[in-house]
């Protein structure tokens, strides 16, 4: 074990490591002995999880995976490495300065990456309305649902923690509620049965789900950059100087 745990809510999002991850309470160690468990959707599904890879030995945590964009000048398929993560509340923990740089350097001539701020919010954020309000109150550049409870974990161990995350939807697209719905119903992915019931009921929301279908694989490829960059895992010492650590 390399001493990496990280933190997936959907199965989907693990591709780039090669087979999708099944959800579970028990991590699959990768190949490089990197720990990966994935969790499912939100903050108490991610706290828990992360707690599970601390019980299994990691030293340090990286929540990994999509995420919507806030900032309008963000395309899908950027990949966010957030210098600090927020809460809906507007608590704010710091990512580990180290393995940010890290990361960001082995990436920044082949891929563009964004390393504002990450807001990790209860519910799922669709509408270009909603985005640009949250992006008013708060200039974070993307929003998730699991970074923030990544991070508290992290600090209240005292490990380096990072989030990755590709950008999906943009700030300018409305993703209907009927493909919202479907897809933070479980953590393995979109239920096929459920969206095509969805897309039934409403046959409008096809071409947003063409359209998002296109930033998914683009998302997708960032997130398989980061995978292949051989800068995942922390350098040595951040270790010993990760969120809070002495």
């Amino acid at each position: 074990m390399n001493g990496l745990g990280i933190v997936a809510a959907l199965a989907a999002e693990t591709r780039p490591f090669g087979r999708p991850v099944p959800t579970g309470e028990r991590p699959a160690a990768l190949a490089n002995g990197t720990l990966l468990l994935v969790c499912g959707i939100g903050q108490a599904a991610a706290g828990h999880g992360a707690r599970r890879l601390v019980a299994a030995g990691v030293r340090a945590l990286l929540s990994w995976g999509m995420a919507g964009g806030l900032d309008p000048a963000l395309a899908a398929g950027t990949l966010l490495l957030p210098r600090e993560v927020a809460s809906p509340e507007g608590e704010l923990l710091p990512t580990a300065a180290d393995w940010h740089q890290r990361l960001s350097d082995a990436l920044a001539a082949s891929h563009p990456v964004c390393c504002g701020t990450l807001l990790t919010c209860r519910e799922a954020i669709g509408s270009a309305a909603d985005k640009a309000s949250a992006f008013r109150q708060t200039a974070a550049a993307a929003v998730d649902m699991e970074s923030f409870a990544v991070a508290q974990v992290a600090a209240s161990h005292r490990l380096p923690f990072l989030a990755v995350r590709a950008i999906v939807d943009t700030a300018t697209d409305d993703v209907p509620r009927t493909i919202l719905a479907a897809a933070t119903a479980g953590a393995e992915g979109v239920p096929l049965r459920r969206l095509m019931v969805a897309l039934a009921r409403a046959p409008e929301d096809l071409l947003p789900l063409l359209r998002l279908a296109r930033r998914f694989r683009a998302a997708s490829r960032a997130l398989a950059a980061a995978a292949a960059s051989g800068a995942l895992v922390p350098p040595l010492g951040s270790a010993a100087r990760g969120n809070g650590g002495p």
